[in-house]
């Protein structure tokens, strides 16, 4: 007589729950990038770099080492044509000379040049802009470029998904208004609202490259147009007339690339956060992209 042999059928793996951080990974990082840089506002500091560590704890935390590869190759996507390198640099220094010659056209003196009274240090402003992570360029670009634009445009146009990062990114910068030691000017948060969508135009059409953004935000940080005319109503006018040159910019890109405003290119969305807030976790050696 055989004997039939039952075998136990194998018990099925817990389900996953995905937490919090997983299931809102954009939420979770602008408060994170808030919280980091405003935890020190009762003594007077603002740390730059909240973007780039709410990125990396996001990041990691959701997509794992994949994730932090797929940021790092953004950062390091230098195959974009001279000429996107070209308007990295150009536009925001155009941008800077235009404000200061409006307002020198409208009446202010010459400008004291006394901050570059070594040419060299031109480049080294650059170039600390592009590696120190306690200034602003680097301390920003990989969050705010690397990690919310994408995956604000996974789901939404490029002119929302740009809307949307400039009033959180005003919203981030307002402290520096508030704060006396900052100097910051309000009409100045109007400029970094265009500003911003200069920077998703400039994302998008380069395949989603941090450096090229970054190289553009180092570009601007260049020309401290605050020093050129210590204090009086000259400083305050190049404020506006700098806002007022980006707010320019940031129209003509909108009416006159209408295209690029539409949908952004594979290359320059996150799909993984997109599939992850709207239909709960993917673990990480499923991300696309």
């Amino acid at each position: 007589m055989k004997t039939r042999i039952v075998q136990d059928e194998p018990a099925p793996a817990p389900e996953h729950r995905p937490n919090l951080v997983q299931r809102h990974p954009l939420v979770t990082f602008f408060v994170l990038a808030f919280a980091i840089s405003w935890c020190l506002l009762p003594f007077g500091t603002f740390l730059p770099p909240g973007p780039l560590v709410a990125a990396l704890v996001v990041i990691s935390a959701t997509q794992g080492v994949a994730g932090l590869k797929r940021l790092g190759s953004r950062l390091i996507r230098w195959r974009v044509g001279w000429r996107w390198y070209a308007a990295a640099v150009g536009v925001p220094i155009a941008m800077a000379f235009t404000s200061i010659g409006a307002n020198m056209g409208l009446g202010a003196p010459s400008p004291s040049w006394d901050q570059y009274s070594a040419w060299y240090s031109v480049f080294m402003v650059f170039g600390l802009n592009m590696v120190m992570p306690l200034f602003g360029p680097l301390g920003e670009e990989p969050g705010f470029r690397g990690f919310a634009l994408p995956a604000l445009q996974s789901r939404r146009s490029p002119l929302m998904a740009s809307a949307i990062l400039a009033a959180l990114v005003v919203a981030w910068h307002v402290p520096l208004v508030l704060i006396p030691s900052f100097d910051l000017a309000p009409i100045e948060l109007v400029a970094t609202v265009a500003v911003t969508f200069w920077y998703t135009w400039l994302f998008n059409h380069t395949g989603g490259s941090i450096l090229l953004t970054l190289v553009a935000h180092s570009a601007e940080g260049v020309v401290n147009t605050h020093d050129l005319w210590p204090n009086g109503v000259s400083e305050t006018r190049e404020a506006w007339m700098y806002a007022l040159a980006w707010s320019v910019m940031a129209i003509g890109l909108v009416v006159f690339d209408r295209k690029a405003w539409i949908a952004a290119p594979r290359s320059a969305t996150d799909l993984t956060v997109a599939e992850t807030e709207t239909s709960g976790y993917r673990p990480s050696h499923g991300v696309r992209g």
